[in-house]
């Protein structure tokens, strides 16, 4: 799974709320919590590793955006997330403060 990992770890991109909204409305977007590496989820998803990808569910450390969050996003127009593509979904998880 590393080889995975890191393949996946540099197609990680960088992309406006805006940009990923039309992804919101089909259903696609998944939010990423910062504890987990996105690539990790990405690697977990594209192998179907259910038990996993269930844990984190239940532990709401992935998870669907709130209306909360959406209409925070929607209200800054400058809003950015590292996005990882997983077809059918768009992991996104917001930059944290530790990293440039």
């Amino acid at each position: 799974m590393t080889t995975t990992n890191e393949e996946l770890a540099t197609k990680i991109d960088i992309a406006d709320w805006l940009s990923l909204r039309a992804h919101l409305e089909r259903g696609g977007v998944i939010l990423v919590d910062p504890l987990l590496e996105l690539a990790e989820v990405g690697a977990a998803l594209a192998a179907d590793e259910v038990q996993k990808v269930q844990r984190w569910l239940s532990s709401s450390l992935l998870s669907k955006p709130s209306l909360e969050q959406i209409q925070k996003w929607d209200a800054d127009k400058g809003k950015i997330f590292n996005c990882l593509i997983i077809s059918p979904y768009v992991l996104i998880q917001e930059p944290t403060q530790a990293n440039p």
